[in-house]
């Protein structure tokens, strides 16, 4: 009865940031995928994303933080089965609309904390990690997530879609109000063009890690609407 729930990390991430969530959501009877993109390129993110989007035989929820939502706008597009989006202080772009143009009407913290590396793939600074990047966990716990960062394409900021799947499915918003990568001013942009049902939560960027349990409780607001018959029971 259940739908399937997706999850797509971010930059300077992998799926395993996942984790406190995707307990929850398996206590709760859920079937939880999570995909590891490469981060590499924008059309190859996309891809793997939509892959495993493809791959679910049922009524589905896409979950996405940060650079993850921008993915996940282009990758959910077009699939009968995916019933609702859930952004998590997420990037929500629009057909045709570059994060880097996002980020230069609404500035970023972020952006002076960028250091790339010898390919040009961005990190943000390791002393500056906490900081900018999540600010409400436990240092030792940023300190190994500063090291263990998996670095985006710089191109990513010019990369745009085609066609921007909020613009036709029910979506849902939770903006970090203490956000030091996406503005949240910006996710609240987002939030109000797309009609979300949006929830406010004060936290950092990565929200899902530091108040898993509020996050959850929007996907299972998301997961209801996909599956009617679950509000009934």
């Amino acid at each position: 009865m259940k739908p399937s729930i997706v999850l797509v990390h971010g930059a300077f991430a992998d799926a395993s940031g996942w984790d406190a969530v995707i307990r929850i959501l398996q206590s709760k009877g859920y079937e939880v995928s999570a995909v590891q993109n490469p981060l590499t390129s924008y059309e190859a993110d996309v891809e793997t994303t939509k892959r495993l989007i493809d791959a679910q035989t049922g009524p589905t929820v896409i979950v996405a933080h940060s650079y993850g939502g921008a993915v996940m706008t282009a990758a959910a597009a077009g699939n009968p089965n995916v019933k609702a989006l859930v952004y998590l202080a997420a990037f929500a772009n629009d057909a045709n609309e570059p994060l880097g143009a996002l980020l230069e009407k609404y500035p970023s913290k972020a952006v002076e904390a960028f250091r790339p590396d010898a390919a040009g793939l961005l990190y943000i600074d390791r002393e500056k990690f906490h900081d900018i990047f999540a600010q409400d966990l436990p240092v030792v716990q940023t300190n190994v997530m500063a090291v263990t960062q998996k670095p985006l394409t710089s191109s990513a900021f010019g990369a745009t879609t085609k066609v921007a799947a909020w613009r036709t499915t029910p979506s849902w918003f939770v903006v970090a109000q203490n956000d030091n990568v996406i503005p949240p001013d910006l996710e609240r942009f987002f939030a109000k063009r797309m009609g979300a049902q949006t929830t406010e939560i004060s936290s950092s960027h990565v929200v899902f890690m530091s108040h898993p349990k509020e996050v959850v409780d929007v996907i299972e607001s998301a997961a209801r609407a996909a599956a009617p018959e679950l509000a009934r029971t």
